[in-house]
């Protein structure tokens, strides 16, 4: 049985996941840390519970959820997976890092991609890759279907969707991820977000706005 541990980082106030089961093998998921503190937490959560990070996967390539990709990769001897699309949007972020006050970013190298339809194992666990693009062009979620869950990055949110003003983001196509890929699965499925607290399909269709 899957766990998720959800930590609040770096002021864009992002959510970073490490999702680890019964085997003590773990994923971490958009690690977000920037500060000395931050990775701290991080650390200690991942030794307090005697953990094996086997890999690091992105939902996108956005700079508040790509901040401590690299110090995690290093930490732990862990590769990197994102979507190839997303590899533009992962590079431009030494660009503009410095106008947001970040000027230790370090780009990671991408180990593997992640292809909608395959999963993300680790111990006796896994998740299927959705494509979900429109706020970033190469997006993805991650679903799994025994616990009836999605850490679903930037796409929606309660009550509320992902922006879609920046580079690569499209309200149309973002509109068309949430109702033909995540609307698709069950009412009791719920949503783990990029931002702010999780929420449940069955919810938005009733009561998001953007979707009505």
């Amino acid at each position: 049985m899957i766990t998720i541990k959800s930590f609040t980082f770096n002021p864009f106030s992002e959510n970073t996941y490490v999702l680890y089961d019964e085997t003590g093998e773990a994923i971490i998921i958009d690690p977000g840390c920037y500060e000395s503190e931050e990775f701290t937490t991080l650390f200690d959560f991942i030794e307090t519970h005697k953990l094996t990070p086997k890999q690091i996967v992105n939902t996108h390539a956005h700079i508040d959820h790509v901040l401590g990709v690299q110090a995690v990769k290093l930490k732990y001897n862990i590769p990197f997976l994102l979507h190839q699309i997303e590899e533009p949007v992962l590079k431009a972020v030494k660009t503009y890092a410095p106008n947001y006050g970040f000027v230790r970013f370090d780009e990671p190298a991408i180990d593997h991609y992640l292809i909608e339809g395959e999963k993300v194992k680790f111990g006796r666990s896994e998740l299927k890759i959705i494509f979900v693009p429109g706020h970033a062009p190469g997006h993805v979620a991650f679903v799994n279907e025994p616990q009836r869950f999605v850490i679903g990055g930037d796409v929606l949110f309660r009550q509320s969707i992902g922006r879609t003003d920046l580079p690569g983001g499209n309200f149309e196509t973002l509109i068309d991820s949430i109702r033909h890929k995540l609307f698709t699965l069950d009412d009791d499925y719920t949503v783990y977000a990029g931002h702010m607290g999780p929420t449940t399909i069955g919810f938005e269709k009733k009561n998001n706005p953007f979707l009505k």
